[in-house]
């Protein structure tokens, strides 16, 4: 969430920048600022009341004393009067706090100054590719087909169990997954990551303070008896372990990595585009996630884009990183770098992670803090998080990048966890 002062000191400014995530914000900026101005007045009438009923406390006594009945009963009407009035200032400002707090949740992120200017996924930047493109020959299959003729993936059993975007994976298909998650948790641990396993379902609060509620409730699962969300990524919990929290600035950066199924209704999506894998209901993920000094954030930041860069480049897959424009950002993130790996029997790229800086956003939502030691007030924390991997399109790169004549060869660096270096 952006800070109320900073919206009210920088209007226009907060109008420009988020016009970069082509958002606008001028009415609901407009309407925070008078709003702020109706608070004022009432305030200063308020005070004004107040400030006169004490007065005329004071006078009361000292009329009875002097036996000025009649004026001191008109004292009294007049406190009884300033009263109500000070009620009703009182249940003015609530509405106007509702008022503002509706407005306020409304509003984006601002982009980092670097966010290139789009409307939209062909207005990302390529900051940098990476990896061999496999030579693939003549007649090579798609993961859907793949996975129907070594078994690995039931996509039709899905349909049945639940629906469609539901996948069963089977033998070395399920086993292929649980070697994926070993290893990317593997690596994270390698790097400083604490291992968490957090709840599927979320409440409100949580949702809210990651930025999913109230901008996306229409994409995420809601068990409406309960009133929780099925999480559409680890960040949630993850990220909600430090709500209302305020921690020492010598303990940061807090680093944690979890791996949870993730839950999407992905309103909408049909076509080519979302055959097999390529987009799912519910699916598996290992998500990285730290909490870091805001003038370190962006070093971070760097630090985890590298460690991203480094899973795909151990599974040998060709890639490409991108820096998101504002059009295609999302609603709670600062800066966002997408990874994307080649998909060679589809020709196409496939997005496998989001890198993201949420710099003071999420906290703010959070009541996330830390304080400096010898300091009297807390400071807002910059959170970040990144996918370190989503798996179903790293399967599919993988089984269509790496078929062979004789079978599906397994990257070495998967080997220890799948026990076995072909499927075939």
């Amino acid at each position: 969430m952006l800070n109320l002062k900073f919206i009210q000191d920088n209007p226009e400014l907060v109008v420009e920048k988020l016009k970069k995530k082509n958002f606008d914000a001028s009415s609901i900026v407009s309407e925070i600022i008078d709003l702020y101005k109706q608070k004022n007045s009432l305030q200063a009438q308020a005070d004004n009341a107040k400030a006169e009923m004490n007065q005329i406390s004071k006078e009361i006594g000292l009329l009875f004393r002097e036996g000025k009945k009649e004026e001191a009963e008109a004292a009294k009407e007049r406190t009884s009067v300033l009263k109500e009035n000070i009620k009703q200032y009182d249940a003015d400002f609530s509405a106007i706090e509702e008022k503002v707090y509706e407005l306020h949740v409304m509003l984006p992120n601002l982009p980092a100054e670097i966010v290139p200017i789009g409307k939209g996924a062909d207005d990302n930047e390529v900051v940098k590719t990476g990896g061999e493109m496999p030579q693939m020959e003549t007649g090579a299959l798609p993961h859907w087909e793949l996975a129907a003729k070594y078994k690995l993936i039931d996509f039709e059993l899905g349909v049945k169990l639940t629906g469609a975007g539901f996948p069963v994976y089977r033998g070395k298909g399920a086993q292929l997954q649980r070697a994926l998650i070993n290893f990317f948790l593997a690596e994270a641990a390698k790097a400083g990551y604490e291992e968490v396993q957090p709840p599927l379902m979320v409440n409100e609060d949580s949702g809210f303070g990651t930025g999913q509620l109230p901008d996306k409730e229409g994409q995420m699962y809601h068990v409406t008896e309960d009133n929780l969300y099925l999480i559409p990524t680890a960040e949630v919990p993850v990220t909600n372990i430090y709500r209302d929290m305020i921690l020492d600035a010598k303990d940061l950066p807090f680093k944690n990595t979890a791996y949870s199924a993730c839950f999407r209704r992905e309103a909408g999506s049909y076509g080519k585009d979302v055959r097999g894998l390529n987009r799912l209901h519910q699916f598996d993920k290992v998500e990285i996630v730290q909490i870091a000094h805001p003038e370190k954030s962006y070093e971070t930041l760097d630090q985890m884009v590298a460690h991203v860069e480094g899973l795909v480049q151990k599974l040998g897959l060709p890639y490409r990183i991108l820096r998101l424009c504002g059009g295609d950002m999302s609603f709670a993130s600062a800066l966002t770098f997408d990874f994307e790996v080649f998909s060679a029997a589809q020709e196409k790229w496939l997005e496998v992670s989001s890198v993201s800086n949420f710099e003071a956003f999420q906290a703010n939502r959070l009541k996330l803090r830390f304080r400096e030691e010898g300091a009297k007030k807390p400071q807002i924390a910059h959170t970040l998080n990144g996918s370190a991997l989503a798996l179903p399109r790293i399967v599919a790169a993988l089984l269509e990048n790496n078929q062979t004549p004789e079978g599906i060869k397994i990257p070495e660096a998967l080997v220890p966890f799948t026990g076995f270096d072909m499927i075939s």
